[in-house]
């Protein structure tokens, strides 16, 4: 009997009900996506969980065993109550099942089983309220087979309250049983070299394994599959855009970029020459341009980006440069209009165009778009609009990518013919994130800084040991603000007294998981604004507020006002993270600052230091010391070089979080695949992939890695990395 495929509906195989089930707890749809829910752990008949150290109000799954079981009428309804009591040998919980006497019979003293259900409390213990549960076959029933059954690991799935991890369980043994042929994604020469198991046997072997010596060999094969298969899947795409045919834009002597470098008054760095040559090669390739820039905050990607539009420009074609925020495309656009000079900006025209534009101002910006008046045009989401048209699109430039989907990039690439794309981030990638998530894109990096940068010094404010650095924080910028600079304060809300659960405002994309480590978010925009003003020291200290949640209109005003200098403090949520350009701000005052991520920080910071004068970075801080939170805080403060944040960053936080499935809210793409610890196998899969598609580009000899990739990185997977 053929049985169904990896890429077989789950409901023809495991029943509507109990499919749907699965896919909202596990957002799974097919059979192959249920086999890759991997087990977390294995336990053993023989082990016993820890009870006292069970989290209240997790699903969890436990071996244990059972004491004692009483059977009792309820006073205040009807019906009876079977109260278990089961060991681990030192602590003890209860199970409660109402209404169901015949229960007795199982769950007699001595008994072991596998026990799930959600940890709740009742009169100060742990107790699981109508669990699900296994029990293990007797002695007398199992002493033929006791031996083998005691060695066979017990596999403990990710699992709910409504999905019990036997429930898991039972279900892919149900559709291992069912399944037909699997075709292997690896070559066999592959899969000989390394080592490894046919892909029928490494699932087999995961989910049912007989002895602990079947599960390492199954989780290095499937390990090599998701690499593999990755790795290929970023290689097609690069393959895809390499097989489009590109519009060559040549820069022309004398032309657009000659008058604009003769302008210029500095010396481009070594690096912006470098990637500059890099990108004016690339326009007139034969294929589209697809690269990634990466680099520090203030190192010149805006002008590399701008001088590789203007040889575009040259052509008669057009750039649009998305941005995340409307104060990042607002501070792009004047930006760009400075540099090029009043010369050169009337014939480039560069327009903004955004969402929240009035109605009247945003139809004239779209008529110069479509007719090919603007030749560069800054924007927001609003770039995407099925109203929005360009004349000839002839370059996209997508300023920090992790903002933005692959959907949303690709929904403005069609606006043109086979466009250029650039992709600039100002977090720096540790080389096996750059490989994992931006493989199909080629990667050039800016080093070196622009000379006459004073440079930035980072302290941690600890109030947790030193409270009274509170009041000392506020009076250093007093000091600063008497010397005729600016300062920066920034909170990871709006309303901390509004804040709720539900609503985090403009707390940060990586921010981790602050709750679990102290209280709620203390300090809001709108306190800290209450109380520097009244405080004696910020009187005659101009103060205002910027965040998220303002008109668009009211948000640009206090930018543009801060960036003349009639603001002295500007107290704003991260919506100030990116791109915002202020030589006279010289203080970074970052609240709370362990509820921000590593790379997150490091942003902020570089937003002052950018002229001549000297930076100073003030992270303020109640975490304790030795906790993950104080140690990401000190990180930041004790070195300026983002590549080496983005390991320790690597580090700290996982590559779960990294890559975008904490971030974005869809799950991530990896499942067993490690970036940190995996580096060596995802470069030897990359090798793999790039020999193979040499040899055959449609994958017509290789129908099982044709079909996992099918299967495995569909829209929303893509989605879900470059999301990252």
């Amino acid at each position: 009997m053929p049985g169904f495929s990896l890429a077989s509906r789950l409901d023809g195989a495991i029943g509507g009900k109990t499919a749907t089930a699965f896919d909202k707890a596990f957002g799974v749809k097919t059979v192959g996506a249920l086999l890759e829910h991997y087990p977390r752990r294995y336990a053993r008949r023989g082990e016993l969980t820890p009870i006292d150290s069970l989290p209240l109000g997790e699903p969890v799954t436990i071996v244990a065993e059972v004491v004692s079981a009483n059977e009792r009428r309820m006073q205040n309804r009807r019906g009876s109550l079977l109260e278990v009591v089961i060991s681990d040998g030192d602590g003890r919980m209860s199970l409660t099942f109402f209404n169901q006497p015949w229960r007795l019979k199982d769950l007699t003293p001595g008994r072991r089983g596998i026990f799930s259900g959600k940890v709740g409390e009742y009169r100060r213990q742990t107790q699981l309220t109508n669990p699900d549960y296994e029990l293990f076959d007797d002695i007398a029933e199992a002493r033929a087979e006791a031996e083998v059954t005691a060695k066979r690991p017990i596999p403990i799935y990710p699992a709910t309250s409504s999905i019990p991890s036997t429930l898991v369980q039972k279900t892919i043994s149900l559709v291992l049983d069912g399944l037909g042929e699997i075709e292997d994604p690896l070559p066999d020469d592959v899969r000989a070299r390394r080592g490894l198991l046919p892909a029928r046997a490494a699932f087999e072997q995961i989910h049912r394994p007989e002895s602990d010596d079947d599960i390492a060999p199954a989780i290095a094969t499937l390990r090599m599959h998701e690499a593999f298969v990755l790795q290929t899947a970023l290689l097609q795409q690069r393959q895809f855009v390499r097989a489009l045919s590109a519009t060559k834009r040549r820069a022309a002597p004398g032309g657009l970029l000659e008058r604009f470098d003769a302008i210029l008054p500095f010396e481009l760095t070594p690096d912006q020459r470098s990637v500059g040559a890099q990108l004016a090669a690339d326009l007139v390739a034969d294929w589209p341009m697809n690269r990634l820039v990466q680099g520090e905050v203030g190192s010149g990607k805006t002008l590399v980006a701008l001088r590789a539009m203007l040889q575009v420009a040259e052509s008669g074609g057009q750039s649009a440069l998305i941005a995340p925020t409307e104060v990042l495309a607002g501070q792009h656009l004047r930006s760009i209009a400075r540099m090029l000079g009043p010369e050169l900006a009337p014939e480039i025209m560069p327009t903004l165009l955004t969402g929240q534009m009035p109605a009247a101002e945003r139809r004239k910006a779209a008529l110069r778009v479509a007719s090919g008046q603007a030749r560069i045009v800054v924007g927001t989401h609003a770039l995407l609009s099925a109203t929005t048209t360009f004349a000839d699109l002839g370059f996209v430039v997508v300023d920090e990518q992790h903002r933005f989907g692959v959907d949303q990039r690709e929904a403005l690439r069609s606006k043109g013919s086979s466009p250029h794309t650039l992709v600039l981030t100002a977090t720096p990638i540790p080389r096996t994130v750059a490989m994992t998530v931006f493989g199909d894109l080629d990667v050039s990096t800016i080093r070196t800084m622009p000379a006459g940068r004073a440079g930035i010094q980072s302290f941690v404010a600890p109030l947790a040991e030193k409270p009274a650095w509170f009041a000392r924080v506020w009076d250093r910028v007093a000091e600063e603000v008497a010397l005729g600079r600016q300062a920066f304060v920034v909170c990871a809300a709006i309303d901390s007294d509004q804040l709720t659960a539900d609503e985090k405002t403009d707390e940060p994309a990586d921010a981790p998981a602050a709750a679990a480590e102290g209280a709620r978010t203390r300090w809001g925009v709108v306190q800290v604004e209450a109380l520097l003003s009244r405080l004696p020291t910020f009187t005659g200290i101009r103060v205002q507020i910027l965040h998220g949640k303002m008109p668009s209109d009211e948000k640009d005003a206090v930018m543009q006002a801060f960036a003349r200098g009639d603001i002295d403090v500007l107290v704003a949520t991260t919506v100030i993270e990116v791109g915002v350009d202020v030589p006279n701000a010289s203080t970074m005052v970052i609240l709370e600052a362990d509820r921000f991520g590593v790379s997150q920080l490091h942003q902020l910071r570089g937003r002052v230091g950018r002229g001549g004068l000297p930076g100073l970075c003030l992270l303020v801080t109640e975490a304790s010391p030795g906790t993950s939170a104080r140690e990401r805080v000190e990180a930041v403060a004790a070195t300026l070089d983002g590549f080496a944040l983005a390991e320790v960053d690597l580090d700290l936080r996982g590559e779960g979080d990294v890559l975008g499935g904490a971030q974005s809210g869809a799950r991530s793409s990896l499942r067993l695949l490690r970036v940190v610890t995996d580096a060596d196998l995802i470069t030897e899969a990359r090798a793999e992939g790039e020999r193979i598609l040499a040899d055959d580009p449609a994958l017509l000899r290789h129908p099982g890695l044709a079909a996992a990739l099918e299967r495995r990185v569909g829209v929303e997977e893509r989605a879900a990395l470059a999301k990252s």
